[in-house]
């Protein structure tokens, strides 16, 4: 039985294996947490290690999560700490290849024929016959189709490029599904071929960070090649050194207090929930207006920094007083007047108080006159002589049909409509 023959240029695989533990601007861990630190950029042990892989692994890495939790910021940061230089590939709806890989330079390329027209008039003038021409011409075509013509774009450019870089590949998402088929050979080969030139291979393979907002689902070909991390909301722990390694301006006290109310915030069920970026603005904008305390006032005032819809603004609106302070009592909205609380009551005058979401009660009638007599002990055990005084024809206005003066007045008649607009049947209470 014959063996197997390795070809000669094959790698040993102990050679790979060590050239695997010896490759790669990181030696440990921890120097991935201390090297983005110095940049601004807090990495918990979870991320630093995937970082620490994917430089010494030469995977690409996908991240995904919700948006402004640091996605694209980790790719800025691991090129500055590497001395990389970042090339970033915006993804949006309708991209096709072309802006993703490299286009023709056709405006150059129609100037170098004009240019050059009285040399291919050279090359065809002794031709026979037009096939002849154009087969001469033919066999010169490749002068313009040509790396010299070629426009490279973030991908081919990343593959070309003499010197390491690192390759963001940006919201990939949002890209069409036709996109991650085109990515699939560049990421898992670190190679892409044009058809009229032929085959580009990375000298120096980039590090590779692709960021997606879970806006849909990519696909399991893609997510095979790549490493992957869920980038979540830090703890309030990080997230509060994240607010204070940007030198906002805002005292520590306060910015304490303010990432508790961010992270309230974002335990309602709000469209956009604030992201960590929002809640560094947030810090610079109370540092500008020189907030020394935190109020349900000044947040409130603030609020739209963090929140970016209307409907979210308003059940933030609610709810910050209670994340200010848990044991704040809220005025209730919607009370005619500002006694704090919502039934009836007299104010010892003839004039009644009414609300407009319920009907008007029967109108109240005056103190009654003195009796005879105003002892108690008068005889009228149950009252009923003082209530007959009540109902006595002119008392008032609107009594018995007769007016003050004696006249008699007769009862207007109101339509339901008309009663339903005067007590207030359809509208809502005030704010």
């Amino acid at each position: 039985m014959s063996e197997a023959v390795v070809p000669s240029s094959s790698p040993d695989p102990g050679e790979v294996a060590d050239a695997v533990a010896t490759s790669g601007p990181f030696e440990s861990v921890d120097q991935v947490v201390e090297a983005l630190r110095e940049h601004g950029y807090i990495a918990d042990t979870r991320l630093a290690t995937t970082v620490f892989l994917l430089t010494r692994l030469d995977k690409p890495l996908l991240l995904e999560g919700p948006a402004g939790v640091g996605k694209t910021e980790l790719a800025k940061m691991l090129a500055v700490a590497t001395g990389r230089r970042l090339l970033r590939l915006q993804c949006y709806e309708g991209q096709d290849e072309t802006k993703a890989l490299y286009e023709w330079d056709y405006g150059k390329q129609l100037m170098y024929t004009q240019i050059l027209r009285e040399k291919i008039g050279q090359v065809v003038e002794d031709a026979p016959d037009l096939a002849s021409a154009v087969e001469r011409v033919g066999s010169q075509e490749s002068v313009f189709f040509s790396e010299r013509f070629l426009a490279p774009r973030p991908l081919l450019e990343a593959i070309r490029s003499d010197e390491p870089c690192v390759l963001l590949i940006d919201e990939v998402d949002r890209a069409d599904e036709a996109l991650e088929a085109v990515l699939l050979e560049t990421l898992g080969e670190y190679q892409i071929s044009v058809p009229e030139v032929g085959t580009f291979t990375a000298k120096h393979r980039p590090y590779v960070l692709l960021t997606s907002n879970n806006t849909r689902d990519l696909a399991a070909a893609l997510k095979r090649r790549c490493l992957h991390l869920f980038l979540d909301y830090p703890s309030a722990q990080r997230e509060l050194e994240i607010v204070r390694s940007k030198k906002t301006g805002l005292s520590d006290q306060l910015a304490e207090e303010l990432v508790t109310v961010v992270r309230g915030l974002r335990e309602l069920e709000l469209r956009k929930s604030p992201s960590i970026s929002e809640t560094i603005d947030w810090a610079r904008t109370l540092a500008v207006l020189g907030v020394d305390e935190l109020n349900s006032q000044i947040l409130s005032d603030t609020v739209s920094v963090v929140v970016k819809y209307d409907k979210d603004v308003k059940k933030a609106l609610d709810a910050i007083p209670h994340l200010v302070d848990p044991n704040a009592v809220v005025e209730e909205h919607g009370h005619g007047h500002g006694h704090g609380h919502g039934h009836g009551h007299g104010h010892g005058h003839d004039g009644d108080h009414t609300h407009d979401d319920e009907p008007a009660p029967a109108p109240k009638a005056a103190p009654a006159r003195p009796a005879a007599s105003d002892d108690p002990d008068d005889g009228d055990v149950d009252g009923r002589a003082k209530r007959a005084g009540k109902d006595e024809p002119g008392r008032h206005p609107i009594y018995g049909g007769v007016t003050a003066g004696g006249g008699s007045t007769k009862p207007r008649n109101v339509s339901s409509g008309q009663g339903s607009r005067s007590f207030g049947g359809s509208r809502r209470r005030p704010v």
